[in-house]
């Protein structure tokens, strides 16, 4: 606690405004205001003027910092009020204990309770190992009338995969080695992919599980044609990984 830090708390306490100090001290609120933010510091003759206005001693600004152990304004004027009371009230002296024996009680208790939340809260928090996702389940199904726009009807627990928004049901061969026929595929809605990125989209009422080339649509198997690129093409999500059976 500096110089300054220590005046104006001492200040405070015996409920004084800068100005009022500055007046008993015959000098300017600017010259108090340039003490408590250690600007600069009063000579030993003000600092004597300073401790008697205040009420404290003047080891209370020599010392350069407050300890742990040490006691404050504040703190000593329970003190004083302590002694008072333990001489002329000998049983408000108990009254006193049992409170401040309690409040201890209690206060190490909130103590605890605290650091425990602060642990706590550093453990990382486990994601969930299950999860229920909306079920698309075939993807290539022409003339169906489907849209990616309804709202999936079916459900299924599958194991939790951060991202994924949906799963979806492989149907057909046109992506093999990769993917297989019958294969739940996880799906993140995205509205961009890059060029290599696998996807779900939509060409009029057809869905179709592709890799998205510079030129279309690919199929990873060779005995399946390439979709050319087109306006009518339209993305629904990513690829970002396979349900585990």
């Amino acid at each position: 606690m500096t110089f300054g830090e220590k005046l104006k708390a001492a200040r405070i306490e015996s409920g004084l405004k800068q100005s009022e100090l500055a007046k008993k001290l015959n000098t300017t609120g600017n010259t108090i205001s340039n003490w408590e933010n250690n600007v600069s510091k009063p000579d030993l003759d003000t600092l004597s003027y300073i401790c008697g206005i205040l009420h404290v001693t003047a080891s209370y600004f020599l010392q350069a910092t407050i300890s742990e152990d040490e006691v404050s304004i504040p703190e000593l004027k329970l003190v004083k009020k302590y002694r008072y009371i333990t001489e002329h009230s000998p049983n408000g002296a108990k009254t006193i204990n049992a409170v401040l024996e309690n409040e201890y009680a209690i206060a190490e208790q909130l103590e605890k309770q605290k650091a425990c939340i602060e642990e706590l809260e550093k453990e990382p928090a486990s994601p969930p190992t299950a999860h229920i996702y909306p079920y698309l389940g075939k993807i290539a199904c022409a003339g169906t009338g489907f849209y990616f726009d309804d709202i999936p009807t079916d459900m299924i627990e599958a194991h939790y995969v951060e991202g994924a928004d949906f799963i979806i049901g492989v149907s057909g061969e046109s992506m093999e080695p990769d993917y297989h026929d019958g294969e739940k595929l996880y799906v993140q809605k995205v509205e961009y992919l890059r060029d290599g990125d696998v996807g779900i989209f939509t060409i009029g009422n057809e869905c179709f599980l592709k890799e998205l080339g510079e030129d279309g649509l690919i199929s990873r198997n060779k005995n399946y044609d390439d979709i050319p690129g087109a306006e009518k093409v339209r993305l629904i999500g990513k690829i970002i990984g396979k349900v585990e059976v």
